[in-house]
């Protein structure tokens, strides 16, 4: 990620805050967000109960709404066993 990507997304998340609490920054989900990954692990850490392998920005998909994101059912599917 460039210098110039992460001023820009700090002000586009800034734009989007609700809330500070100093150490996160809850934002209105609006902005869709393309990453990559090189695969899912379980968790108990994150609440959807998945981990994403080595995540990346690919990039911010203003073409998209937040109704076209995919979901954690999506997510939850690609780590599913073969046949299941």
């Amino acid at each position: 990620m460039t210098d110039e990507m992460l001023a820009w997304q700090t002000s586009r998340f800034r734009e989007l805050e609700v809330a500070d609490d100093g150490w996160v920054v809850t934002v209105r989900p609006e902005q869709v967000v393309e990453i990559a990954f090189d695969g899912l692990q379980r968790s108990t850490r994150y609440p959807g109960g998945l981990a994403l392998r080595f995540a990346r920005v690919v990039r911010y998909r203003d073409d998209k709404g937040a109704d076209e994101a995919d979901t954690i059912e999506t997510v939850r599917a690609l780590a599913a066993p073969p046949g299941s």
